[in-house]
């Protein structure tokens, strides 16, 4: 393969054909299905899968097919199925895997940005869905088209474009059944759903954190009273909620101290955790928004990295019952609601998690007060496979033709779905999940943006892993 026919095409796709075609699907509004319960009636999942597939076809990749795959009820799903370079019909297939479904808009982006309207300044597109992870579908095409133009070898490549992925995949298991005789011995996994810790390296995702979550009510009263002539006789749904929590997290340090819900870390992800929070020293969790004068959970790197990644934590993230403050009269309120949203070591069982959750808010329960639990939602995380040492010497070297430093790993406490059923799947393949976010790209929230000079970098990485694959 010739290496500089192989960076020169990849710049010039992102800088000719990439980017305009890009810009234009940042300004679809191609919510994520949870968020927009009308989304087949709306059509905009419908336009954005529509506008990458031109962009796809245009291509004219030798052999490629362009599918729009729909079942009953489902959202859809673009597979570009492209046929495998002469002499590598017998390396299986590799599924390189992207979503077009995008977060809510949310407010409070910055002056001169939104989130359907795309804006290129100072090396970055912003934008919601441009990095998370709508320039997926492009980089995986741009990477083949360049590996052709080189003179490289590739595979059978599959490329899945979901469009549910924000809503945790609900559809994509039974694309998969419905998939499956068609992607046939999938060898290698490509996601480019993910990223790292600064934009200077390739970092491969090697974990991802599992996910339980449920809302609990508690109930002490059938109507609100008079606090004045209440309270000290009918108990707090506030306190004995606070009460079922301290049974699930020591409110000082954090620990979440049911059994269920932690693992023993395995040595080797120990080791890398400490390899990551060596190459980031100082720098772990200082792309986050904090407060003045607030202070992170440990001033320890290493402990940062595995309280992100390997240890349960729980979030709060809704409430209900509570008045806002200017609203709040002299009331004992009958009910108390919180949202509880936990992160699970990658080996977790989540359902056991779950269950142990759901014992610890109903059992004994103080004062005999009334729990309610809803909304029940679970999912296990991902512990990648040993590195195969094709794999090990391709990311070497593209440590030093692509980038100038070397790789790196990273656990994520968020979840990828889609990684899970892979691996269960097709348990014999390798695993190769990695992308251009980083810690500041704002992926979910306000001035969401893609590192332009990053994207193009794992681009032609991706493109010197098929090789690879391909001859090994």
């Amino acid at each position: 393969m010739e290496h500089n026919t192989l960076n020169s095409t990849v710049g010039r796709l992102w800088d000719e054909e990439i980017l305009p075609s890009l810009s234009e699907l940042v300004t679809i509004p191609a919510l994520s299905p949870v968020f927009d319960p009308e989304w087949a009636a709306n059509g905009h999942l419908d336009d954005a899968v529509a506008h990458v597939s031109k962009w796809i076809t245009a291509r004219n990749l030798p052999g490629a097919t362009v599918e729009t795959v729909r079942l009953d009820g489902l959202t859809p799903v673009v597979m570009v199925d492209i046929p495998a370079t002469p002499g590598a019909e017998d390396a299986g297939t590799v599924v390189l895997y992207g979503h077009l479904d995008k977060q809510p808009p949310v407010g409070g982006w910055a002056e001169g940005l939104g989130p359907w309207t795309p804006v290129l300044r100072d090396g970055r597109l912003y934008g919601r869905g441009a990095a998370d992870d709508g320039y997926s579908g492009y980089a995986a095409t741009a990477a083949i088209e360049a590996l052709k133009a080189a003179g490289g070898s590739h595979a059978r490549c599959v490329i899945l474009l979901e469009t549910c992925e924000e809503s945790g995949s609900p559809d994509l298991a039974a694309y998969l059944t419905h998939l499956r005789d068609r992607l046939g011995d999938v060898t290698l996994v490509v996601c480019l759903d993910s990223g790292g810790n600064d934009y200077s390296r390739l970092w491969l995702t090697t974990s991802l954190r599992g996910l339980v979550s449920v809302d609990v009510t508690v109930r002490v009263l059938d109507a609100g009273v008079h606090s004045g002539l209440a309270s000290g006789i009918v108990p707090s749904s506030f306190r004995v909620l606070r009460a079922l929590l301290d049974r699930i997290e020591d409110s000082t340090t954090g620990e979440i101290l049911l059994p269920e819900l932690n693992v023993e870390i395995p040595a080797h992800r120990r080791e890398e955790a400490r390899t990551s929070a060596q190459a980031a020293a100082g720098t772990v969790g200082t792309a986050f928004p904090m407060a003045s004068g607030v202070r992170q959970v440990s001033d320890q790197d290493l402990e940062l990295v595995l309280n992100s990644s390997w240890r349960p934590t729980l979030s709060v993230i809704g409430a209900s019952g509570l008045p806002e403050p200017l609203d709040a009269g002299n009331v004992l309120r009958p009910y108390t609601t919180l949202s509880l949203s936990f992160r699970l070591p990658p080996t977790a069982d989540s359902a056991a998690a779950l269950a142990a959750v759901k014992k610890a808010l109903t059992t004994d329960v103080p004062y005999g007060a009334q729990v309610e639990l809803g909304r029940p939602d679970l999912a296990d995380g991902w512990d990648a496979p040993e590195t195969a040492p094709w794999l090990q010497a391709t990311l070497d070297d593209v440590s030093k033709t692509v980038f100038d430093a070397p790789w790196g790993t990273v656990g994520l406490g968020g979840s990828i779905p889609f990684m899970g059923l892979l691996a269960e799947t097709y348990p014999q393949a390798q695993f190769v999940v990695t992308g251009a976010l980083g810690a500041d790209s704002n992926a979910h929230v306000p001035n969401e943006w893609l590192h332009l000079a990053q994207a193009t970098r794992v681009t032609t990485s991706v493109a010197h892993i098929l090789n690879a694959h391909a001859t090994r």
